[in-house]
């Protein structure tokens, strides 16, 4: 784990259909109420590219709004190996995610790859896919990730 302040998170699901665009929605808003977000860089992507260039899930959206998050100008894509150098911390929301960006890392990579809420709040909890559930399923990884997100939002200056 690095310890200087970063200046860049990719938040990797995936889709980026549902739970990334929210872990980007939430972060810049954690961010912002925090007066850190200046000069940040938050984007999210997806391991696989089925949904590239699609607004993120409506049932994503609709949970952001609820808590006063806009993401529904996001549109979702695919993780690049130019990625692993674009941003100093990759965020996977899962193992299976994690495990995937690790495959995919490029040898000259200077991204931190870790699971969201282990680097935010130092434990091992996975964030849920809520694709096929409901809207409680949603409402729960909105918690998580808002959880997740104020505690990573202490390594950014």
């Amino acid at each position: 784990m690095t310890s200087h302040p970063l200046h860049s998170v990719l938040f990797v699901c995936l889709g980026n259909i549902c739970r990334s665009p929210l872990a980007e929605g939430v972060f810049r808003s954690v961010l912002a109420a925090g007066r850190k977000g200046n000069g940040v860089l938050i984007d999210s992507a997806g391991t696989n590219g089925y949904h590239t260039g699609e607004l993120p899930d409506k049932r994503s959206i609709v949970v952001a709004s609820r808590h006063g998050i806009d993401i529904s100008a996001q549109r979702c894509r695919q993780l690049t190996a130019d990625d692993f150098t674009r941003f100093d911390l990759i965020i996977g929301m899962d193992r299976e995610n994690i495990a995937t960006i690790k495959a995919r890392r490029p040898s000259l990579a200077t991204a931190e790859v870790g699971m969201f809420y282990e680097l935010g709040l130092g434990d091992s909890i996975q964030i849920p896919d809520p694709y096929y559930g409901t809207s409680v399923d949603f409402e729960r990884v909105y918690r998580l990730i808002l959880e997740a997100s104020k505690g990573l939002s202490a390594r950014f200056g």
